[in-house]
């Protein structure tokens, strides 16, 4: 039997629903979808700019593109600094696999404790962080091949320096931005560095490059940059200096050398030095270009142009006798003093003998004027033109507040200062025919053009008598070499310390040039505080001398001009200081 079930409707459904509300929720619905056509009308056509900036703010990046640093190179087209690609380790914390394996390879690779690298990586707010920048490029290839995530690379560049510590103080470094820090890398900046490209992308939030927009800027490479060095004779200048600095137990040592036809610098190099790119526990002492940035009082190597006024004014004469017996003499209450007396002295003997009183008779004659013209002529107190980071001016007072005293202290080389590099450009007045000529860093491919100081005369007696200063009887001696003839001044100093003089510390330096009757180059070498027993510039600093001069015209292919034989030494004269 069937029974049929009665279904009773709900009161809420069976009541009716007012018109007006029907219409007002569809009024709402249309309300809503115009206010949305509306915005979205807004974002995409009339405030179109306004969301564009702010979504390439969060998201568009500019990259930088690096430009290839410049090469540094030698007179010869030897490198002494270039470019190589050193890949950036950076990462994004938040997003680093933590497999302790694969960290621990990574920190060995990179040669920090792993400690060091969990600490990069602990902050996750960050979105960037560099673990190490310009690793080598197989390290970074096997970097790579780890193959974790998180961690990215960045192409960047990395200066290396083929000379190593001899050409250090010359070249100098880069910083981690491939920004010059010393020498010509500092100096020439703006032609090496080049100009920086550019590219716009979008990223994501792993930081993925997924779209270019806008136009890519090239970069623009710096230029290579030939300087006038010689990387043969720097290399074996810097060798000798080492050596001799070593084998006297100095603290430091300088030596410069100068084509004494074109003003070329040739070579410069100092002890101790350093590696360019391996700076780690640098001292200060490595770091200073001591030819260029120490000064000292220049002794006796002043004795040339004290002589050299006289000749030049005709107040003396080569041969013209002077009495230097009893082997000093008063200058207002002060004593002035030969090592020994020497007796009657001609002009010529006074530069081969060193002698303090010689100088002081011929210096007296003059007036200051004319003395302090010829020393500001010949380069004292003036400021280097050289494109070196702290290249000193030196000392030397204006004339019109020397007494007496001072001036007959400054005609032996006393009361003013002059840097190492100094000495040797001004020395160029008697290689150059009595002309200063520039000294430049850069090739050069002409002869220099100089300013005249002393005649041609006078220069080419002064020649002689450094030739005779440099050889038997002369307190020089260790100067002369096989092949070559050679001129030179020695020069002996007590170190200052504060305003005194200390009694066991000396500086000891030799200047000079060769072939002597037309020379070609002029070197000049210091060795400050010898203490093996030494201190003598003809002992000390004369031998460095020696060798490299013998050395560097040999380079050069310059015949030799005096009979190869054995050097017969005399008795070497000690030099009055």
């Amino acid at each position: 039997m069937s029974r049929s079930v009665r279904y009773t409707s709900s009161p809420l459904l069976a009541s009716k629903t007012p018109v007006w509300r029907s219409k007002f929720i569809v009024a709402m619905i249309a309300l809503g979808f115009l206010g949305l056509t509306g915005r979205a009308a807004y974002v995409q056509v009339f405030g179109n700019d306004f969301f564009q900036r702010q979504g390439e703010v969060r998201f568009a990046r500019t990259l930088e593109l690096p430009a290839n640093r410049g090469r540094i190179l030698d007179r010869n087209g030897l490198i002494l600094a270039s470019s190589v690609v050193a890949p950036s380790i950076w990462a994004i914390p938040e997003d680093v696999e933590r497999e302790p394996a694969k960290l621990r390879q990574l920190a060995r690779l990179l040669e920090m404790p792993l400690a060091e690298l969990e600490k990069k990586l602990e902050d996750e707010d960050k979105t960037f962080v560099w673990i190490k920048r310009l690793v080598d490029e197989p390290v970074a290839k096997q970097i790579a091949a780890l193959d974790i995530k998180g961690i990215y690379q960045r192409k960047e560049y990395k200066r290396k320096y083929p000379e190593g510590e001899a050409a250090a103080h010359v070249v100098g470094f880069t910083n981690v931005e491939n920004q010059g820090q010393e020498g010509v890398e500092l100096s020439f900046e703006h032609e090496l560095a080049g100009r920086a490209g550019s590219r716009r992308v979008i990223k994501d939030r792993l930081g993925r490059v997924i779209e270019d927009v806008g136009e890519q800027v090239p970069p623009v490479d710096g230029r290579d940059l030939q300087l006038s060095i010689d990387s043969k004779v720097q290399f074996f200048a810097y060798q000798k200096l080492r050596d001799a600095v070593i084998a006297n137990k100095a603290r430091a040592g300088s030596v410069v050398v100068l084509d004494s036809t074109t003003g070329e610098l040739l070579a410069l190099a100092n002890y101790p030095s350093y590696v360019p790119d391996r700076r780690q526990n640098l001292s200060g002492a490595q770091l200073r270009n001591i030819a260029l940035t120490d000064v000292f009082e220049p002794g006796s190597t002043m004795k040339p142009f004290t002589v050299g006024l006289a000749l030049e004014t005709g107040r003396v004469q080569p041969g013209t006798a002077i009495q230097t017996a009893p082997g000093r003499i008063q200058i207002t209450g002060s004593t002035i003093s030969d090592a020994h007396p020497h007796g009657v002295l001609t002009v010529q003997e006074v530069i081969q003998k060193s002698s303090n009183v010689g100088t002081v008779k011929l210096a007296m004659q003059m007036q200051p004027r004319e003395m302090w013209e010829v020393f500001s002529a010949a380069g004292f107190g003036q400021k280097p033109q050289i494109p070196f980071p702290g290249a000193v001016t030196g000392r030397l007072r204006p004339y019109k507040t020397w007494k007496p005293i001072e001036q007959a202290t400054m005609s032996y080389g006393y009361g003013l200062s002059a840097s190492l590099f100094q000495m040797a450009r001004s020395y160029t007045v008697f290689a150059h025919d009595g002309q200063i000529i520039p000294a430049t860093l850069l090739k050069a491919e002409q002869p220099a053009v100089g300013v005249q100081v002393l005649s041609p005369r006078t220069a080419a007696e002064i020649r002689k008598m450094l030739q005779m200063a440099a050889g038997p009887g002369g307190t020089g001696q260790k100067a002369q070499t096989v092949g070559y003839s050679v001129g030179g001044k020695s020069g002996t100093a007590h170190k200052q310390v504060g305003r005194s003089y200390a009694s066991n510390k000396y500086r000891s330096w030799f200047t000079g040039m060769a072939p002597i009757e037309r020379p070609r180059i002029i070197v000049a070498v210091m060795i400050d505080e010898p203490s093996a027993g030494q201190y003598y510039g003809g002992a000390v600093a004369a031998p460095v001398f020696s060798e490299v001069v013998q050395q560097t015209l040999r380079m050069m292919g310059v015949q030799p001009d005096m009979a190869v034989k054995p050097q017969v030494v005399a008795q070497a004269v000690e030099e009055s200081f």
